[in-house]
């Protein structure tokens, strides 16, 4: 690891640490999901990044040095999609050689898996998250804005499950009247398969999910609903600051998770940053304002000054929106993307 004069790990102000980064690699996305982006904005004339606006693999790959030196410890990959972009397990394999590094995670829509799967664990992915609403195809195809089908969300599952990166967990963001119906066929898909479905309340992330809260559904109620039909006893949480209530199946058939960011907001131990492919630096999936990293990278900042920024944006974070969400939600300011950002 590089040797600098001040290494020591930065606390916000909530006095949490900096441990998690989230990389948004790919603006891009070969899918139209509803609720993060509509085909109604995102069209075939949308302007998306251009290659030299992304951070380049070595810029992702300083950043992710410096911030080790000051606690980071866990990465996950996102986009938009990204498997979109090209050769990123050349970028996994060398997130991997830094030291401090002790966690490499990739989140997906599982439509490019099949293809990539052995090249990702080869070069030393740990796990992959794939974004999975529903089974039913036709509900499927409305909430990907028709993009893919199921079947090959299944087939990438299965092939990360025979290369052996796992363990993998299954995203569902439940709408009510949308997909909340058929949450117990997709539980029952995976029960007993070693693949953990996690349940995530609809969130307002970004600015064009037309989000209502009469559309959320409250984990109490889906794990009643579960409960009901396969009862489920409490697990602990893995780590501090896990963001999925985890959930035993009584009869020994696994676990699931309960993302409830509504109902019952977890901000307190959150110990993410996220950053955007453009190289802007957000300290909250909720965040209005990011932080410019690309600018001073191609300026020729060198690490000092690159760990002086990191230092001084963390120590300054007090994000805590879902704790606030009303309040905040009174006087709504413009938001990032989850595209940019990952979820």
């Amino acid at each position: 690891m590089m040797t600098l004069m001040n290494n020591t790990e930065p606390r916000d102000r909530l006095q949490r640490p900096l441990r998690d980064l989230r990389i948004s690699v790919m603006d891009r996305c070969n899918f139209r999901c509803p609720y993060c982006m509509p085909q109604s904005v995102f069209h075939d004339g949308y302007r998306f990044l251009g290659s030299k606006e992304r951070l380049s693999f070595d810029e992702i790959l300083r950043i992710t040095r410096v911030a080790a030196n000051l606690g980071l410890r866990k990465i996950r990959i996102t986009g938009g999609e990204p498997l979109l972009r090209p050769n990123l397990a050349d970028l996994i394999g060398d997130l991997g050689a830094i030291e401090g590094i002790d966690d490499i995670a990739l989140t997906t829509n599982g439509i490019l898996l099949a293809k990539y799967a052995t090249e990702l664990k080869a070069a030393g992915l740990s796990r992959i998250t794939v974004s999975l609403d529903s089974l039913d195809p036709e509900v499927f195809a409305s909430m990907s804005g028709g993009f893919g089908g199921v079947a090959q969300v299944l087939e990438g599952i299965e092939a990360a499950r025979a290369v052996g990166l796992t363990p993998i967990k299954i995203n569902t963001v439940v709408q009510r009247g949308v997909n909340d119906h058929t949450v117990l066929d997709l539980i029952e898909r995976f029960r007993g398969t070693g693949v953990i479905v996690r349940l995530i309340e609809f969130m307002d992330v970004g600015n064009r999910n037309q989000w209502d809260e009469s559309l959320v559904v409250p984990s109490a109620e889906l794990a009643a609903r579960i409960h009901a039909r396969w009862p489920l006893a409490p697990l602990p949480a893995n780590y501090s600051g896990e963001v999925a209530e985890r959930r035993a199946f009584a009869d020994g058939s696994g676990e699931i998770g309960f993302i409830s960011s509504v109902s019952r907001p977890f901000c307190g131990a959150c110990s993410r940053a996220r950053l955007a492919s453009d190289g802007k630096l957000y300290t909250c999936l909720f965040a209005s304002v990011g932080i410019d990293l690309r600018t001073p990278l191609r300026q020729g900042a060198s690490d000092e000054e690159l760990v002086t920024l990191l230092r001084g944006i963390w120590e300054n974070r007090r994000d805590r929106y879902s704790e606030q969400r009303a309040e905040l939600r009174s006087r709504p300011e413009h938001k990032v993307e989850m595209f940019h950002v990952g979820g």
